[in-house]
């Protein structure tokens, strides 16, 4: 039988030499929400529709449905860190396509290889980090990991928008310079992670796609993949959203409006730092029954508000309620299944593909209607769904 090591001496040996490299890989991790940047400036250069246009972050959150649950089998095989360095591979390869064109076929390739890219890196980096904490402060961490992908997460927008109007050379990229300053990033988590020795769980035995499959079955890990769904869909359609709304209602332009997402993400960031202290020191049922209760005021507002500053409001307090959403969720399914976290691990990240059908039924809902309020009330219905599971999550 295979040995295993146990999270406490797991976390006696863990060092700042062990965390950065992988605080790097969440900072990796956060390149998949440039999408809904690129997105706003393909539609603008190809003259796309809101539906055809959100087809590009839908595209990029299918691959989980495809890759999350037999990426979490691969790990069994060749260990989380390998898996978590293949994906850094296939990200690389994913920033490197843009910069020789931005044609829809070009675009289409690339955000797909983000997709598998984000796909692989979600489902091993998460468990990784079991690996260097102990199961009492798996959430704050990753939520603290949540932090560093956020700040990735809000840059995008800004350096897009510094692409596209600076005087200052950018190779001819124009908003597209940010895929080889995030390339960059990319090579040295490569290299930093690739020489930093963690010592790993083994499993204890080989799983099949229809036993990870079966653990859907289990109430508690099907809620769990469904809070996923709704969190990550909120997430994408807001940041898609959000530079709409504005120019809908303020009449900006895209770069303008743009900032919308960056404030989304700020505050999404304050989120995690703030939640990485306080799930140390409350329940994860408290603080995340406060945590939704301020995205789902937020989303309401959003139905009637028109003034910039109440947008902006609006859209930061939902980047603050979202924020820890995910770190709690997944910790829960973790925890809840000790014995199975890489089959767990797969079947969460497989919730992903809410960053799928949310941005589609936000495109379809948006082009009925005429306007954004057909967006929002998509997302209305996960947030709704996320105040509800509030209920199930465990005090302990």
């Amino acid at each position: 039988m295979a040995s295993t090591i146990s999270s406490p001496s797991i976390q006696r040996k863990t060092s700042v030499a062990q965390i950065i490299p992988v605080m790097l890989c969440f900072f990796a991790m956060g390149f998949v929400d440039l999408v809904g940047t690129a997105s706003n400036y393909v539609q603008k250069d190809l003259g796309l529709t809101d539906s055809q246009a959100n087809l590009f972050p839908s595209l990029v959150f299918f691959w989980f449905l495809i890759f999350s649950v037999p990426t979490g089998l691969m790990m069994n095989k060749i260990g989380r860190k390998n898996t978590v360095l293949v994906s850094l591979g296939v990200t690389l390869v994913s920033l490197i396509l843009p910069m020789f064109g931005d044609s829809f076929t070009v675009m289409l390739i690339a955000f797909s290889l983000l997709g598998i890219g984000n796909a692989l890196m979600q489902t091993s980096l998460n468990p990784l980090v079991s690996n260097l904490i102990s199961p009492k402060a798996l959430a704050s961490t990753l939520t603290f990991g949540q932090f560093v992908k956020a700040i990735a997460s809000f840059l995008a927008p800004i350096i897009a928008a510094w692409g596209a109007t600076t005087l200052m050379p950018t190779m001819g990229l124009s908003w597209r310079v940010l895929f080889p300053i995030y390339a960059a990033v990319c090579v040295l988590s490569v290299a930093m992670l690739s020489a930093t020795p963690i010592t790993e769980e083994r499993p204890d035995k080989a799983s099949s796609i229809a036993s990870c499959l079966k653990l859907l079955g289990k109430p508690f890990v099907l809620l769990c993949f469904i809070g996923i769904m709704c969190h990550v869909g909120i997430d994408v359609g807001t940041n898609t959203t959000a530079p709409k709304l504005l120019m809908e209602r303020q009449a900006m332009t895209l770069e303008e409006a743009s900032f919308a997402t960056s404030v989304y993400f700020i505050f999404r960031t304050l989120g995690c730092f703030l939640g990485a202290i306080l799930l140390r020191m409350m329940s994860p049922r408290t603080f995340f029954a406060i945590s939704t209760t301020i995205m789902l005021a937020a989303m309401i507002l959003l139905f009637g508000c028109s003034s910039l500053s109440m947008l902006y409001i609006c859209i930061g307090a939902i980047g603050f309620g979202n924020s820890n959403v995910f770190s709690v969720i997944f910790a829960q399914a973790l925890n809840h299944t000790p014995d199975e976290k890489n089959e767990v691990s797969g079947l969460m990240i497989m919730g992903l593909f809410g960053g799928t059908i949310f941005p589609l039924a936000m495109g379809f809902a948006s082009d009925a209607i005429g306007n954004q309020v057909g967006a929002v009330t998509v997302m209305t219905i996960g947030a709704i769904y996320l105040f509800l599971y509030t209920l199930k999550i465990k005090k302990a």
